[in-house]
């Protein structure tokens, strides 16, 4: 029996289809039962009748990371565990939120998978985790992690996790660590990564000369799981199909929404408005803030990361993104208006 935390998120979601197609028997922790309807959607989005026999599989438990006697009670008879839950945000007000999700609920998850006795743990980490160094162009995950002035507390927060999966590494769990870069994938368009699909289609006028990795959440699914069945431990992999810039990504997303795509490049100085306006409003107003000052010298900066690593150690093809982009958009615009 396999363990599932975050499986009624993007990339949680992705991982039980890949989970139940490699014929797992899987007990998925869930909180808002709603969720677990789109997760079987998203099944049937890509399998068709036969994903009825594979969802079929999961047994839906409700539980929280940060409760641990729901968890004890879920990984009862479990050998595996595959943790995806994790809270995403850049505010900073955010912050104790990201640290007791990301940081206590994956120790928590340790703990209890240590107790259980548990064989395999299977993280999902971030590239916020990989260090940038200035002495290479390209970024791997040789790179040691060091907080720096402008460090998001997203990043802290998920290096802070990746920390307790290691210590539970020397307490005898075999760990597998994947860190993936942008997330695409069929999902919900007002939550994470996708949210940039739906401010696209509305029209999105100005591009940032920034640049990143991308990659579909199929792609890491299946490195995650196709690690763990190598029994490849104790190592940390970068999961990316492309570096891409912001402009040529967001410029395929409008084609593929038949939009005007964005046209004016954002300079620094429109960056450090814009974050400072979205504060002020989300401060007055308690309105969401989608402009960080993290998420806006982010969307400046070019950072370039290597995937040679999974590629080399087990043969991993990756989907393009333009193919990536096409295939959510797809799904985007057949589940528009359940997503409004």
């Amino acid at each position: 029996m396999v363990f599932v935390t975050g499986g009624t998120g993007l990339l949680g979601t992705h991982v039980l289809i890949e989970l139940t197609g490699r014929g797992h028997a899987i007990r998925a922790l869930y909180r808002d039962p709603s969720k677990i309807r789109k997760a079987e959607t998203i099944f049937n989005h890509y399998l068709g009748e036969p994903s009825k026999k594979q969802f079929s599989k999961i047994e839906w438990v409700e539980g929280d990371i940060l409760d641990i006697v729901s968890i004890e009670e879920a990984m009862k008879g479990c050998d595996a565990v595959y943790h995806c839950a994790a809270m995403v945000s850049f505010r900073k007000r955010d912050f104790k939120r990201l640290m007791k999700i990301n940081k206590e609920g994956t120790a928590n998850v340790v703990n209890v998978a240590l107790d259980k006795g548990v064989t395999v743990f299977c993280h999902v980490s971030s590239t916020a985790t990989i260090g940038k160094s200035t002495e290479k162009d390209i970024q791997d995950e040789s790179n040691k992690w060091v907080k720096k002035e402008g460090t998001s507390n997203y990043a802290i927060s998920k290096y802070s996790s990746e920390t307790e999966v290691w210590r539970g590494s020397e307490e005898g769990l075999n760990v597998v660590i994947v860190n993936p870069s942008v997330i695409f994938g069929a999902g919900d368009w007002n939550e994470g990564s996708l949210s940039i699909f739906k401010v696209v289609k509305k029209g999105l006028k100005f591009y940032t000369p920034g640049a990143n990795a991308f990659v579909d959440a199929r792609d890491v699914a299946f490195a995650l799981c196709e690690l763990a069945e190598r029994k490849i431990y104790k190592e940390r992999f970068l999961v990316f199909s492309e570096n891409r810039a912001y402009r040529s990504v967001f410029d395929e997303m409008a084609s593929v929404f038949k939009v005007k795509p964005p046209h004016i490049e954002t300079k620094k100085w429109m960056a450090g408005i814009a974050w400072r306006i979205e504060g002020i409003l989300a401060f007055l107003f308690g309105k969401k803030q989608n402009i960080t000052k993290e998420t806006a010298h982010s969307a400046m900066t070019t950072t370039v990361f290597s995937n040679e690593k999974i590629k080399e150690r087990i043969g991993m093809e990756f989907i393009p993104i333009d193919q990536s982009i096409k295939d959510t958009v797809d799904y985007l615009l057949s589940k528009e208006k359940l997503m409004i």
